[in-house]
């Protein structure tokens, strides 16, 4: 398993660059990514870990197809935007409620990260919607739930993937300031 975690490891690195460049090819490697992941989570009870990343499928489907369909229909990309304030609160309550009802699913299971396993999971479908709009701010909401995860899977002896959402806390900044560079060229 070490060895296949290394490589999804490396698919999610190869991943984090697109999305610091804002490139589209993002979403092509975020259907593969999560794939490996299914089975890595599986095998470690991090059941909504495993379980959102097929939502990671579609929500690279849907990414992939929003940034494209953009670029067609106006001849130029999706551009980078602040986050509307209504849209701030809205996905909070969003969030809220992914996480209740994730840890309400969770205590069915043997699993003993219920409310970590939750949290970065809810924050994680909340900043992927808000990375397919190309809001500037999911980059705080990755930074959150990559520092907990890069915690958590260390704990739970994932030292690859722990490594991988250290180095993507990290880009998590670095992505801001570029991201906010672009949008402003």
């Amino acid at each position: 398993m070490n060895s296949f975690e290394i490589f999804a490891a490396s698919v999610g690195l190869l991943y984090l660059w697109l999305e610091y460049k804002a490139n589209a090819w993002l979403w092509l490697v975020g259907i593969i990514m999560p794939l490996c992941f299914v089975y890595i989570f599986y095998g470690s009870k991090f059941y909504a870990g495993m379980t959102v990343q097929v939502y990671y499928v579609a929500a690279s489907a849907y990414g992939w197809w929003k940034w494209k369909k953009t670029a067609r229909n106006r001849e130029e990309t999706l551009s980078i935007q602040h986050i509307p304030l209504k849209t701030v609160w809205k996905s909070a309550v969003a969030f809220a409620g992914l996480f209740a009802i994730l840890v309400f699913a969770l205590k069915f299971t043997d699993s003993g990260v219920v409310y970590s396993d939750a949290f970065i999971n809810a924050l994680s479908i909340v900043g992927m919607w808000m990375l397919a709009h190309k809001y500037l701010e999911q980059w705080w909401v990755w930074l959150a739930v990559n520092i907990v995860s890069a915690g958590v899977y260390f704990d739970a002896g994932l030292k690859p993937t722990a490594v991988m959402y250290a180095i993507y806390a990290i880009g998590s900044v670095f992505g801001y300031f570029n991201w906010k560079k672009i949008s402003l060229s």
